[in-house]
C-alpha cells in the first residue's frame, strides 16, 4: 500500500468531510491520521490516504468531488508512519496583541530552546479594534521546561504573555 497526503481547502459548508471520505471509501482507500478544521470561514482537511495505486490515482478520484464543491486539492506521496506517535511533554500558551511576527518570534525562540512543535492551534480574539492573538502549542522538549520559560521570558516586555507547563501523561 502506498500513502499520500491529501490536502483539501475551501469555503466551509456541510458535507465536505462526508463527500471526500465516501469517495475514498468507494475507491478502496484506507484513511490514516487526519486533521480537519474550520479556519476563518474556510474548511481544511489534511488526511493520510493509503491506496494500492499512486498519488496521481488518488488525486484523479478526488478531482470530481473537489471541483464540484469548489475546493482546492493537493496530493503528495509520503511515507506512512502510522502508529509512530510522539507524545508531547510540554504545553505553551501565548496571549498577545495581534501583530505581525508574533508566531515567528515565539516559535523561533522555542525551537532554539529545543522544542519540537507537534501541534499548534491559534485564534484571534478580542475585537476588531483590539485583537488578541492566542496560541496553544504542544511539543516535545529536548531540555528542561525552565529552558523554554527562559527563552520566552523577555516577551512580557513586548506585551506577549506566555505560559509553559508540563504535560503529564499516564501510559499503560
Amino acid at each position: 500500500m502506498q500513502w499520500t497526503m491529501v490536502t483539501v481547502i475551501g469555503s466551509d459548508r456541510p458535507g465536505i468531510v462526508a463527500r471526500v471520505s465516501a469517495c475514498l471509501f468507494e475507491h478502496g482507500c484506507h484513511l490514516g491520521e487526519a486533521s480537519m478544521m474550520r479556519l476563518g470561514g474556510n474548511f481544511t482537511i489534511m488526511l493520510m490516504v493509503g491506496h494500492d495505486g499512486d498519488a496521481g490515482e488518488v488525486e484523479a478520484m478526488l478531482v470530481p468531488i473537489t471541483e464540484e464543491l469548489g475546493l482546492r486539492l493537493h496530493v503528495d506521496a509520503i511515507d506512512g508512519h502510522l502508529h509512530d506517535h510522539v507524545v508531547p511533554n510540554v504545553r505553551v500558551t501565548v496571549f498577545g496583541a495581534d501583530r505581525a511576527g508574533i508566531v515567528a518570534q515565539v516559535t523561533g525562540r522555542l525551537a532554539e530552546a529545543g522544542l519540537n512543535i507537534l501541534d499548534l492551534e491559534s485564534d484571534v480574539g478580542g475585537s476588531v479594534e483590539a485583537p488578541i492573538y492566542v496560541m496553544h502549542i504542544e511539543g516535545l522538549a529536548a531540555g528542561s521546561i525552565e529552558r523554554l520559560r527562559e527563552a520566552l521570558a523577555d516577551l512580557d516586555e513586548a506585551g506577549i504573555d506566555t505560559r509553559v507547563e508540563s504535560i503529564e501523561t499516564l501510559i499503560g
